[in-house]
């Protein structure tokens, strides 16, 4: 959707193993990228603080600016 709507915006996708955290931090600061977009799950409180939030270690830990985006509630208030 992105690659059609803003076709002068570059658009990179990887794949890779290992803790998304690290990778995604040092994939950032490889590639200079002036802005880094993630989804959040929107986790509550006691499950972030189980799994981690790997784009709140992100925003922590990478020079750009991090815009988090959280999917849109549906009308019926389920996700």
């Amino acid at each position: 959707m992105c690659r059609e709507q803003f076709q002068d915006v570059k658009v990179e996708t990887m794949i890779e193993h290992g803790d998304p955290r690290d990778f995604i931090c040092q994939i950032a600061e490889k590639l200079h990228v002036d802005m880094l977009v993630m989804g959040s799950h929107g986790y509550g409180v006691i499950k972030r603080a189980f799994l981690g939030s790997v784009s709140n270690h992100c925003a922590q830990n990478v020079k750009c600016p991090v815009l988090i985006v959280k999917r849109p509630k549906s009308a019926s208030g389920s996700k």
